[in-house]
């Protein structure tokens, strides 16, 4: 009976051993270093935020004051997504040439200008030239943030530090909101500068991606890079070996060509991207986010009313959206969040049609206002999955080009989404929201049928699997 004890105590005790190490595991793999450099990193993500809400909150001052028309202001507000395009790009060569902290300074760069033309703006043309620039900023960091934090940081914490991004995106938006009810659009905009400046000092301070480094040949900075993000007193023997191995084997298979991405191998894991991103678009949320007044004013809600009710619940729900993802995993968060903006903009489309038969006409207003706040929650829980998925799926030597290429056709169907979506508020708003609900269902059969699950596993192994 003794020596039963005593064998017991001693499982006990190197169980207890055996959870300490793999705690102190985790623990040391959050080093002030990675927290600083993903901070600075995921900080472009405010700035894009700004920008994406800017529309919404400043419209009525630009039109009151520079007299704008509904055309040349539809115009205005797809402008973001259209200087996306060219700035998706761009992003994916540039990143793989000139490395990721070049290229996010360029991108602060184009926000800066973006911005300062905005604050000078005397006619459209100006407004158009500044939000131009701003979608060539945005295009580079929708896709750099998410594939530069997933670079350096480990596999039980990448997918919460990849999503962390869409945090700052909701509270840019939010902020905006807010402060786009008390203060003038100018103004605004300066405020909207304003991180930009922060972020180049932030980028002296961060190391550069140590996947890059050891896929340009750089060993003795990939190395030091690597350490540094995990410590000083750190083993990084194992995941360095994984990374030189996992680039080695894709040198081997491939010559890293534009049209390579098109080959059978990368079929599934293209597919999956652009076909997430896409419909996500096609749910309709990004719209009502640039437009959000003008569906208030459609509807008869109180449009400050309404813009702050999203601004207080879009940050809560994000950050729930990023603390759930490395827990519950990246395809049920995706599904909840398709089902919830399906919903919402059922709820939207069910009201306009009670609106357009006279009935019920003291709760029309009140449910639009919910069907829009469920809408755009369930969007910002589920927004930064998309962009950890096209990071974790996408191997290193097509990251570049299939990044870009993926990120190319968000932005495309973003501007026209954006461009079309107040004439056809005006066409037939009920309709306009059913059409947005159907995509939402299709998202959740699309997520259910070929999106994999990645939690937990590093990108050397999700790329081991995802090849055809």
């Amino acid at each position: 009976m003794h020596r039963e004890s005593m064998e017991e105590g001693l499982i006990i005790t190197k169980n207890d051993t055996k959870i300490n190490e793999e705690d102190d595991i985790m623990g040391s793999s959050v080093t002030p270093l990675l927290l600083f450099s993903t901070f600075v990193a995921i900080s472009a993500s405010f700035t894009f935020g700004c920008a994406t809400g800017y529309s919404s909150a400043a419209q009525a001052g630009i039109l009151a004051d520079l007299g704008l028309s509904t055309a040349q202001y539809s115009v205005f507000g797809s402008m973001l997504t259209f200087g996306s395009m060219f700035g998706a790009i761009a992003s994916g060569k540039l990143a793989d040439l000139i490395g990721r902290k070049p290229t996010m300074l360029l991108m602060d760069i184009f926000f800066i200008i973006g911005w300062s033309a905005i604050i000078f703006a005397e006619g459209a043309w100006y407004l158009h030239l500044g939000r131009l620039s701003l979608g060539f900023g945005s295009g580079i960091q929708s896709y750099l943030t998410p594939v530069y934090v997933a670079e350096i940081t480990p596999k039980n914490i990448r997918g919460g530090f990849s999503a962390a991004h869409q945090i700052l995106v909701c509270v840019g938006v939010s902020m905006t909101f807010f402060l786009g009810n008390v203060i003038a659009w100018r103004t605004l905009a300066v405020i909207g500068a304003l991180p930009c400046l922060l972020h180049v000092f932030g980028l002296l301070f961060i190391q550069e991606s140590p996947r890059w480094l050891a896929k340009i040949g750089q060993e003795k900075k990939f190395e030091d890079a690597l350490q540094h993000l995990r410590g000083v007193n750190a083993d990084i023997t194992e995941e360095a070996t994984e990374i030189r191995d996992s680039i080695e084997t894709l040198r081997q298979l491939s010559r890293s060509r534009f049209i390579e991405m098109f080959e059978t191998k990368y079929a599934l894991s293209l597919t999956v991207v652009i076909g997430t991103l896409v419909i996500v678009t096609l749910s309709g949320s990004m719209a009502i986010v640039f437009y959000a007044s003008s569906i208030f004013k459609v509807s008869g809600s109180p449009i400050s009313f309404g813009t702050t009710a999203i601004a207080i619940i879009q940050i809560p729900v994000s950050a729930l959206g990023v603390l759930v993802l490395d827990r519950s995993g990246r395809r049920p968060v995706q599904m909840a969040s398709f089902i919830g903006a399906g919903l919402g903009s059922f709820l939207v489309g069910s009201a306009f049609i009670l609106q357009d038969l006279n009935q019920w006409k003291e709760v029309t207003s009140v449910l639009v206002l919910i069907g829009v706040m469920v809408n755009l929650s369930s969007f910002a829980m589920g927004a930064a999955v998309p962009w950890v998925i096209m990071s974790e799926l996408l191997p290193l030597n097509i990251k570049g080009s299939a990044g870009s290429l993926a990120t190319f056709i968000y932005m495309l169907f973003s501007w026209i989404v954006s461009y079309i979506f107040n004439f056809l508020l005006e066409w037939n708003p009920s309709g306009t929201f059913f059409i947005f609900a159907t995509f939402s269902g299709l998202g959740v059969l699309f997520v259910a049928k070929l999106v994999p699950e990645t939690k937990g596993r590093t990108l050397e192994e999700i790329e081991a699997s995802i090849l055809i």
